[in-house]
């Protein structure tokens, strides 16, 4: 297991959401994706390899995020991976802020990390 678990976590999500939240630098998100064995799950929707996660990404139509991290909270996995939760706020455009769940798993590559699983969830609860 990799003791630097806690530090990969909190590094990773500061790069994913600095790339993420800026959509001129938003299609170099590509790069922490596998080419065919990274799974996302956006709002149920599920996508499989960075084409088809890039395709959904790049299509938000916001332009501006306010994002507040709440939590990060990592694990460190048997095979050298690592397992992120995320829990926070964010407003996209001029939208009523939501709360939102993003969970990763890192998988080790070389002397780096993939995000192999990326599964993302607006705070929205629908009991109508």
């Amino acid at each position: 297991m990799n003791a630097q678990y806690e530090a990969i976590g909190k590094g990773f999500v500061q790069q994913y959401y600095m790339l993420f939240d800026d959509p001129a630098q938003r299609p170099n998100l590509i790069n922490m994706y596998n080419t065919e064995t990274s799974f996302m799950t956006f709002e149920g929707l599920q996508l499989q390899g960075a084409m088809k996660i890039m395709e959904k990404l790049t299509s938000l139509s916001f332009q501006k995020i306010n994002r507040i991290i709440t939590a990060i909270d990592s694990q460190p996995m048997f095979d050298g991976g690592v397992l992120i939760n995320v829990l926070g706020r964010l407003q996209a455009d001029e939208d009523p802020p939501h709360a939102f769940s993003q969970t990763f798993v890192l998988k080790p590559m070389g002397n780096s990390y993939f995000c192999q699983h990326d599964i993302f969830r607006l705070g929205i609860h629908d009991t109508a």
